[in-house]
């Protein structure tokens, strides 16, 4: 995967990539042509820091309802020759849900897209999923010959077809096309197929078994980092089952490194679990103090770590900056400074993009520290992450006195379905934009329940008409 090159945050494009409520509507009161580039850039080069966890289709997909944004662009980019050269998901996933949501909205021009593309794209699953969301019986049907040639008739293609059915995560095209006397029969097998591989998996013995004790667990642990699959966390679990009292001397030691470096992390999550006010399984974390050690930490919550993490946030390494967010997470009024300056450095020296941020931001909010507006501001406009900024507006609303009538505003146009919600609960309704933004959004189908659920908390059914 590519890293997204961010442009500025005072610009169109910066904007837009940022999915900010701004973008929206800086493109509206932009010329018609600059604002249609700026998308097209968004959509074809996905912007996102986490296109897992971050939302950005149904925002690109509302502005070209706006704009009434002509799709020629996204149709070069996924009959263009990159598609036959390049099939990861994330080069045509993003485009590909912006035509979903347009389809649902009655765009006729992307369901054809889609359905054309479904036909002979790379990424064709991926269309098919948003087409048996929003298509017709027909027009899936008509899919059926060209998405099952894909795979031949062989034991080969026969794999390959099971694999894709068992995987689908909308069954409802392989369901109809089951219905088909040219190829029910075929599907029927291929389904059967996946169903029966997926319980062999299940059944493959790849873990512990009976009589294990707790050298057997340090060894499987230590196996799976040979084979570049860290195991400690389930190997923990495994052994508080086989543990017994007369172990503990030999999980202290493994817990200190005697026994290697996958035992060690197994003992020292199995010991944050078993004695997690323990001080010497605090000691233990902080002779170490690398990434299994903090792993291990950032799983305590008892005071003994709340205690601990008061010495440690001024550390500048992991271990700091997991005692920072368990100060954020689980610290009192008394740690109020500490959180503030954890803050204020972690963005000094870190950036606005760092998911160090994320516990120190949702600490602020918690602790309702005032002092950190200015800082929770510059983090809310400079970041390119909507996630993080969703969660921003949240510490802002019960820090900063000038969001309902500043941020809270744009925020209703935001790409983020919790940022919305916290805007609707929050936008000052004297702004003269705001009351026909809640009044679209609650009648928009599109639209998450919670954020309608907020809307309408704010409007009587009169003003929603």
């Amino acid at each position: 995967m590519f890293e997204p090159v961010i442009a500025p945050s005072g610009t169109l494009l910066g904007l837009l990539q940022r999915g900010r409520g701004d973008g929206t509507l800086h493109a509206l009161a932009a010329p018609r042509a600059e604002a249609l580039d700026a998308l097209n850039e968004c959509v074809l080069r996905d912007p996102r820091q986490d296109w897992q966890v971050e939302n950005r289709s149904l925002y690109y997909a509302r502005l070209y309802l706006d704009l009434d944004g002509p799709l020629g662009a996204i149709e070069a980019h996924l009959s263009g020759a990159d598609d036959l050269l390049d099939e990861d998901d994330h080069r045509t996933g993003l485009a590909l849900s912006v035509l979903g949501h347009l389809a649902s909205y009655g765009r006729d021009d992307a369901l054809m897209l889609l359905r054309r593309y479904a036909a002979r794209g790379a990424n064709w699953a991926w269309a098919l999923d948003e087409l048996a969301l929003r298509d017709d019986d027909e027009g899936l049907r008509g899919l059926a010959a060209p998405v099952l040639a894909r795979f031949p008739d062989t034991p080969e293609g026969g794999a390959r077809l099971a694999a894709a059915v068992r995987d689908a995560y909308e069954p409802r095209p392989w369901s109809l096309w089951e219905e088909s006397p040219r190829y029910g029969e075929r599907l029927r097998a291929a389904r059967q197929q996946g169903s029966f591989d997926r319980w062999q998996r299940q059944l493959t013995p790849n873990g512990p078994r009976p009589g294990w004790g707790v050298r057997a667990v340090f060894d499987w642990a230590a196996d799976g980092l040979r084979r570049g699959t860290p195991l400690h966390v389930p190997a923990a679990r495994c052994l508080a089952a086989v543990a017994a009292p007369e172990d503990r001397a030999d999980i202290l030691a493994a817990a200190a490194g005697a026994l290697g470096e996958a035992a060690r992390a197994t003992a020292l999550h199995h010991l944050v679990l078993a004695e997690p006010d323990n001080p010497a399984v605090l000691d233990l974390i902080e002779a170490a103090a690398d990434e299994p050690a903090v792993a291990a930490y950032e799983r305590m919550c008892g005071p003994a770590a709340v205690e601990r993490a008061r010495r440690w946030i001024h550390r500048p390494d992991a271990l700091g900056a997991a005692a920072a967010a368990t100060l954020a997470t689980r610290g009192g009024t008394e740690d109020t400074a500490l959180v503030l300056g954890a803050l204020r450095s972690t963005v000094r020296g870190a950036g606005p993009d760092t998911r160090r941020l994320f516990a120190l931001v949702d600490g602020a909010g918690r602790l309702a520290i005032g002092c950190a507006a200015p800082v929770l501001r510059h983090v809310y406009r400079e970041t390119s992450s909507s996630h993080l900024r969703g969660r921003v507006a949240r510490a802002l609303a019960s820090t900063d006195p000038s969001f309902a009538a500043g941020f809270a505003v744009e925020c209703l146009w935001d790409c983020e379905e919790t940022t919305r919600e916290v805007a609707a609960h929050h936008a000052e309704t004297a702004d003269a934009r705001v009351a026909p933004r809640l009044r679209r959004l609650a009648a928009d189908p599109a639209e998450e329940e919670d954020v309608q659920s907020a809307v309408r908390s704010r409007i009587t059914p009169e003003s929603a008409v």
